[in-house]
């Protein structure tokens, strides 16, 4: 069995050898076994039980949770010459039909579906007529409460132990905490089966978090134009009307950008993702509402220009930033004000006070992780159990460490004039105060009388905001959202008022540094040769993917391309020597391919 399955690794995708842990979760499955893995995006997550589907007998049923990424991944699949399709609501009845026919008569490797579709009665009767190699159910973190992509059908998954016990079943994710394991295995019936959890590290994607910009647009045009001009990448908003803002305004400075959010058309929802999908160089502005059935391998980047509302969702939606492997910068912006509205938000949300509490601890975590001096990818794997020894290199704070300044006088002046105002004012009145500005609202609330009036003229309005975010970050202050953004004192600030405990923080600058990093994270060559070879190479990927009707990165990834320009392979038996070429996809594009680089080598 082991040597089927590296017979199909090998031949169907193009690949000399597995991953690490990959044969082993193959093997589990092979032998009838269930299995839970926790890999990170791009770790080959999807071979793990798309090689036993094709090697046990029967059909290898997929759980999925969205349409665009079933259609991603049967596309992908037929490419390389397997038997796969879905079943969905973008299907019409015919089209439906066809599909349970071709099942019912052996004729798939693979049937992905949607859990909704898959716990009505009719769908479980249909599977009960066809032997079965195996269930995947893929993004099983949704099954999680407490996570930030809950889904209340993924839930009555349990069904399939219970009607199909001998069928063995492998849950997937590349984001889970261990309680969201523990809930995954108990929810699902898997508290049997056997784990694989894999480092979340993603060392191709470089983290950048910058704080208290005055216009984090310009800084963010700054950073695409720098560093990934013609690049795909995700820009991600809070709210819906952002989004369509950011998109025009990226429009009008001449950055391909396409709004993507709940609110739109279905039908321009569709096309915009279509565009981005298969064609080159387009940003989405999007809100979380996309992205996690998108498979496109080489989006350089993603940029938050709204705090994300917790490590897992920052993760998840980072990690949809260079799945082929390839350097990726994932990029921040983050204020005062993303603090303020998200801990508004979650106060006012209809939420029971334990799902506030443990939405309360994964923001808290969230602020520390922005605000942390330290390496930033060893505090993103701590969150998740996972230690690294050593700084990574490959984060802001590593490459341009921040500057931090003893903030004890500073923050006592702040918390006293919050108390002395009442507790009743926001951030910029009470800077106002503290500079001792001359201002109506301020000498009729008498608070210019007030010892902490002027305290604080030393300092500017931008370090006074940098302050306070970090002291609301710290959980030293308290946002009271019924208050109109009033800020209150919490518990946690008597030590530092008392003098107890010193408080080093982060120094704001003015702007962010802008050293161009464009040779850690974009397609660099040595020669014009070799970049015109690159150039040529995408230019029939695409010509073939518009002819095929599917994304350019489903005929090669971009890391295929690289490496033949890397290796310039001479003939057929060379170019299968090039990891992801197939034998399907070597009959179907392999001559394509060796005309252009027999035209570059005598050019």
């Amino acid at each position: 069995m082991a040597d089927r399955a590296l017979e199909i690794l090998r031949s169907v995708f193009g690949y000399p050898a597995f991953r690490t842990p990959q044969d082993e979760v193959i093997a589990t499955l092979m032998a009838g076994e269930d299995a839970l893995v926790l890999m990170p995006t791009g770790g080959g997550k999807s071979l793990c039980y798309q090689i036993p589907a094709m090697a046990r007998p029967g059909t290898g049923v997929v759980v999925s949770p969205l349409i665009a990424l079933m259609q991603d991944q049967v596309a992908a699949l037929r490419q390389a010459g397997v038997r796969a399709a879905y079943l969905n609501s973008a299907l019409d009845a015919a089209e439906a039909r066809e599909v349970e026919r071709q099942f019912l008569e052996g004729g798939l490797d693979l049937l992905y579906i949607a859990p909704e579709r898959l716990v009505l009665e009719r769908t479980l009767t249909l599977l009960e007529r066809v032997p079965l190699s195996l269930f995947a159910i893929d993004e099983a973190h949704c099954v999680s409460q407490w996570g930030h992509d809950f889904r209340p059908e993924y839930m009555r998954l349990s069904i399939l132990h219970e009607r199909f016990p001998q069928v063995p079943r492998i849950a997937l994710t590349a984001t889970a905490d261990e309680p969201t394991r523990r809930e995954i295995a108990e929810r699902l019936g898997l508290s049997q089966a056997r784990r694989f959890i894999q480092s979340f590290d993603r060392p191709n994607i470089r983290y950048r978090i910058v704080q208290g910009l005055d216009s984090p647009r310009e800084a963010l045009l700054r950073f695409i134009r720098n560093e990934h001009a013609g690049d795909a990448g995700i820009v991600y908003c809070l709210s819906r009307k952002k989004v369509e803002d950011v998109a025009q305004w990226l429009t009008e400075k001449g950055v391909q950008a396409l709004p993507y959010h709940a609110g739109l058309p279905a039908a321009t929802r569709e096309q915009n993702q279509a565009r981005f999908i298969n064609e080159e160089g387009w940003v989405m502005v999007a809100t979380i509402a996309f992205g996690m059935g998108i498979d496109k391998p080489n989006v350089r980047f993603v940029a938050h220009l709204s705090l994300p509302k917790s490590i897992e969702a920052y993760y998840q939606e980072t990690g949809r930033a260079g799945r082929d492997g390839l350097p990726a910068n994932a990029w921040m912006s983050y204020g005062l004000q993303d603090v303020i509205t998200l801990r508004q938000m979650m106060e006012a949300s209809e939420a029971d006070e334990t799902h506030k509490r443990v939405e309360r601890h994964k923001l808290d975590a969230m602020l520390g992780f922005c605000e942390t001096t330290d390496c930033r990818r060893q505090a993103l794997l701590a969150y998740f159990g996972e230690s690294h020894d050593t700084p990574c290199g490959n984060c802001d704070t590593c490459l341009e460490p921040p500057q931090t300044w003893d903030a004890t006088v500073a923050a006592q002046k702040a918390l006293s004039c919050v108390h002395r105002t009442g507790q009743r004012f926001g951030v910029n009145y009470l800077i106002d105060v503290l500079r001792g500005k001359d201002e109506e609202r301020i000498r009729q609330n008498g608070h210019d009388r007030q010892s902490t009036f002027g305290i604080g003229a030393d300092l500017g309005v931008a370090a006074w905001r940098g302050l306070f975010r970090q002291l609301i970050a710290r959980n030293l202050l308290n946002v009271d959202f019924e208050g109109h953004g009033a800020l209150r004192l919490t518990p946690a600030c008597r030590a530092l008022l008392k003098g107890e405990a010193p408080l080093w923080l982060r120094k704001e600058t003015s702007r962010p540094k802008t050293r161009t990093t464009r040779a850690a994270v974009r397609t660099v060559f040595a020669s014009s040769e070799d970049q015109s070879l690159w150039d040529a190479l995408r230019a029939c990927r695409r010509r073939l993917a518009e002819e095929q009707g599917v994304p350019p990165y489903v005929v090669f990834h971009d890391a295929t391309l690289m490496q033949m320009v890397e290796q310039r392979p001479h003939s057929r038996h060379e170019l299968a020597g090039i990891s992801g070429v197939g034998e399907r996809k070597l009959d179907a594009y392999g001559d394509a391919f060796l005309q252009v680089l027999r035209e570059a080598e005598f050019s």
